[in-house]
């Protein structure tokens, strides 16, 4: 039962596996694309991480729960090994989007097939490697920098947010308890006229 759920949950890694880098599904000397070369590695490592979360190693996480629960082990494991996939699929998707990897890769996979045919050495515009790479990777890490700065002020902007709202619910606490203290003192100044005409009330004439 746990080798047929960890088969089943990983079927769909190991079925685009096969597709993408079985050698008989590529002619040789076809060249794959690295952004192919990196959904295949993305699907190999979440078979690789499907069989190493195995239903045996998570029922023996959990024995007791599995000997009470054993079909709803099995559903919670299902679920749990669904949704990590699914996470680290978008988490790697963000990834690509935020980076424009894709483009990136595909600009690259370019750049070495002119290169291939190409006979005359590669141009470089300024003949200096560190200059070259500095202009190609500067943007990109402006870039991270500018997405972690907006980050860094949304998340102060809700902090402030936060504080502005526990400032205003100690003034409330505060008001509160200057209304509890005024009519206290109210009552108590009401209490004493009352015991002072009770006794006047009840001197003799």
């Amino acid at each position: 039962m746990a080798e047929a759920s960890s088969a089943n949950l990983g079927s769909g890694c190991e079925e685009k596996r096969h597709e993408g880098s079985s050698p008989e599904s590529v002619p040789p000397g076809t060249t794959i694309s690295r952004v192919k070369l990196l959904d295949t590695m993305v699907d190999t490592f979440l078979q690789k991480l499907v069989a190493a979360g195995s239903y045996q190693r998570f029922t023996d996480c959990y024995k007791r729960f599995y000997q009470l629960q054993p079909e709803m082990t099995q559903r919670i494991y299902d679920k749990f090994i669904a949704q990590l996939q699914t996470s680290i699929r978008e988490e790697i998707s963000d990834i690509k989007e935020e980076g424009n990897l894709e483009a990136v890769l595909n600009a690259l996979d370019k750049i070495v097939e002119e290169g291939k045919v190409r006979k005359e050495p590669a141009w470089r515009p300024s003949g200096i490697p560190e200059k070259d790479l500095h202009s190609v990777m500067a943007p990109y890490f402006l870039q991270q920098r500018d997405t972690l700065q907006r980050h860094v002020q949304k998340q102060e902007a809700e902090n402030q947010q936060l504080a502005d709202a526990v400032l205003a619910g100690r003034r409330e606490v505060e008001e509160l308890q200057l209304q509890v203290q005024a009519r206290q003192q109210a009552w108590q100044a009401l209490h004493r006229e009352q015991r002072e005409l009770v006794a006047v009330l009840r001197e003799p004439e």
